[in-house]
């Protein structure tokens, strides 16, 4: 037997006060509301917005850790990423990887920084720019979440949490942000 989500609907509410109806499809959409800034993972600095930073969960032992995010620009006027750290890291850089025409892979500090262009963006990802928490003092799993700060030339520090992943990938985070 099928029925549609709107005959269902219609079930359910059809032994319901009209009170009580608005009571039912209000309660959920008011916990959805209250809910949204506990799910949000953005941060804002002037014109920047700066959207999901995360990290994969390190293994026992690890000795480096890497963080990615989006950066958005809504001004007119270009911002830079200058500096970063990170609670868990004795030492944090902006990094660069890339792979030559040969095939060979290599990862570098970024000097300089990473502009955020007026009306663009930069994205720290995997496999391109990326923060690099060097010196680690713990490892991290999956769910949790760390303190680590952006410093830009214009707007200045921002403190932000990345979120934890899991170590194999960044399934979860592909659909955030972007």
């Amino acid at each position: 037997m099928y029925i549609s989500v709107r005959d269902a609907f219609r079930i359910v509410l059809s032994g319901l006060s009209p009170s009580r109806v608005v009571r039912a499809v209000a309660a959920p959409l008011v916990l959805l509301v209250l809910c949204q800034p506990l799910l949000a993972h953005e941060y804002k600095a002037g014109d920047l917005e700066i959207l999901h930073p995360w990290s994969r969960a390190t293994p026992a032992g690890a000795k480096v850790a890497a963080g990615y995010l989006i950066i958005k620009n809504s001004g007119s006027v270009p911002d830079r990423l200058i500096g970063v750290s990170g609670e868990i890291a004795g030492k944090t850089e902006i990094h660069e990887m890339s792979v030559d025409a040969a095939g060979v892979m290599t990862m570098r500090p970024v000097d300089g920084g990473i502009e955020i262009p007026a009306g663009g963006e930069a994205e720290l990802k995997p496999g391109s720019f990326h923060v690099m928490f060097m010196d680690l003092n713990r490892t991290t799993t999956k769910g949790e979440r760390f303190k680590g700060t952006l410093v830009f030339e214009k707007a200045g520090t921002v403190a932000i949490e990345f979120a934890v992943d899991a170590m194999a990938g960044s399934a979860e985070h592909d659909q955030h942000g972007g």
